[in-house]
């Protein structure tokens, strides 16, 4: 979460609240407006109240038209329903909620049942409030591993984690928070993600694994986990080193199972130790869940699992945190029993088709190069031609955001940081004819962009509007 800091300066101007929504005697409901930086002293009607906060939501993006998010913003109301009928729910009271808490365990099974666990039943997993609490996880299993193999040498030797530089930023508060090295493979020329060999010469007697990303969030694209894997066996076989990988796989273990059923990346490989993803992204569920899986219980040492004896009964528990509702648990195991793998085949390919063809659309226009096509996470991004220096990317997201367009631009890590791009997510919800629209927005902008003088951005670093 973003740190906050109390107001500058005092209320500037009291709230006005509309008459029709204040008690009886309008007047009244006018002139009893609350502060905003501090408890009101008196209550207010439940009218007065929702409209005030209603209304300064409707300056929010709409979610719907936001590009830049990998989360699902669209549910069938039968998803919400369930969820409404759950949100006073609390996850962690598996005794309280016994039926609840079976349906986590259920979506755990179908989870290792999909990504390949040589014995699905004997997988270990949790829901999480996403793929950042799930990455904490799995890095922590990984830590406490190597520190067990190595306890002649630890705490004394410094452990180390290898991962490309595109990694989410959750990897790198992993090691901060919990005191490992990060050893970030650079990105080199057309190359967005890890190499494997590079990956492999990165590793030595500390390293605690390697982090492969199954779908970059800088480009969409899947990092090679089999070849990873391949380099990390040779290594293995030259000096005896045995680095388990961990997959990232937040989109695309939610994707590939489904529309790339012949690449092999999940726990088909030995040396995957755990996996995990984002139920709130192409799991499509609304925010608030993640999965992390180990392919058994030697991947997850048992004394980082807490057992707490809470209202009444044994409850083992692994997590960063402990209430959190069970509505998004519900809302993943109601779209594993409506969809099914047919279901989620024909979501997933609908929303690769359409960014696919998005894609292409913006090729065509020839302003702009793309980097990815879309044809591996539902996801392109794309840069400015070599010959367009009327304008950039950032005039680009900023001109898209007059129309409601919220399309992130951003400059890439070290080694590339020459290169600015856009990018845009499609997700279940951004249909092939909210893809026309924008088509049409993006092209009826573009005769304006060119006749600029030049690109109008002034600072890159404020203009950078990149969100994982």
């Amino acid at each position: 979460m973003p740190l906050h800091k109390g107001p500058e300066k005092p209320d500037e101007r009291p709230l006005s609240v509309n008459p029709f929504f204040g008690e009886a005697n309008p007047v009244g409901g006018m002139t009893e407006a609350p502060a905003k930086h501090r408890l009101p002293k008196d209550p207010l009607p439940p009218a007065t109240a929702y409209q005030l906060v209603h209304d300064e939501l409707m300056l929010d993006g709409n979610s719907r038209l936001n590009l830049a998010t990998f989360v699902t913003t669209w549910m069938e109301p039968q998803a919400a329903q369930l969820m409404a009928e759950c949100r006073d729910k609390n996850m962690i009271d598996k005794d309280e909620y016994p039926r609840t808490a079976e349906l986590e365990k259920r979506c755990v099974a179908m989870l290792a049942d999909l990504w390949n666990a040589p014995d699905p039943s004997a997988a270990v997993g949790c829901s999480t409030t996403g793929s950042s609490e799930a990455c904490m996880l799995a890095g922590m299993a990984l830590k406490r591993r190597w520190a067990q193999r190595n306890a002649d040498r630890y705490p004394g030797a410094r452990p180390n984690l290898v991962m490309g530089v595109n990694v989410q930023v959750c990897w790198e508060k992993f090691c901060n928070f919990w005191e490992v090295e990060a050893r970030q493979v650079p990105m080199e020329g057309d190359r967005f993600h890890l190499d494997p060999q590079a990956a492999a010469e990165l590793c030595d007697e500390n390293t605690i694994g390697v982090v492969g990303i199954l779908g970059s969030t800088f480009d969409g694209s899947y990092e090679p986990i089999a070849e990873l894997c391949a380099a990390l066996d040779a290594l293995q076989e030259r000096t005896g080193l045995d680095v388990p990988v961990h997959v990232d796989g937040a989109s695309g273990a939610m994707v590939a199972p489904f529309l790339d059923e012949d690449l092999v990346w999940d726990f088909r490989l030995p040396r995957v130790a755990s996996i995990n993803a984002s139920g709130h992204k192409y799991g499509l569920v609304y925010p608030g869940v993640g999965w992390a899986l180990w392919r058994d219980k030697e991947s997850l040492p048992e004394e980082l699992v807490f057992r707490v004896n809470y209202l009444g009964g044994d409850m083992p528990t692994f997590a960063l945190n402990f209430s959190r509702p069970g509505a998004q648990v519900v809302a993943q195991y109601y779209t594993f029993l409506r969809l099914g793998r047919e279901g989620y085949r024909a979501v997933q390919q609908t929303t690769r088709d359409v960014a696919r063809g998005l894609a292409d659309r913006v090729e065509a226009l020839g302003d702009f190069r793309l980097l990815t096509r879309g044809d591996e996470l539902p996801v392109f991004a794309f840069t400015t031609a070599p010959d367009v220096t009327a304008y950039d990317v950032f005039d680009v997201s900023r001109r898209l955001r007059e129309r409601g367009w919220l399309v992130p631009a951003y400059t890439f890590p070290e080694n590339r940081q020459d290169l600015s791009v856009l990018r845009v997510v499609c997700r279940n919800g951004f249909s092939s004819d909210l893809a026309e629209l924008f088509m049409e927005d993006l092209g009826r902008l573009l005769p304006e962009l060119r006749r600029q003088p030049h690109p109008f951005t002034h600072d890159k670093g404020a203009a950078t509007g990149f969100h994982h």
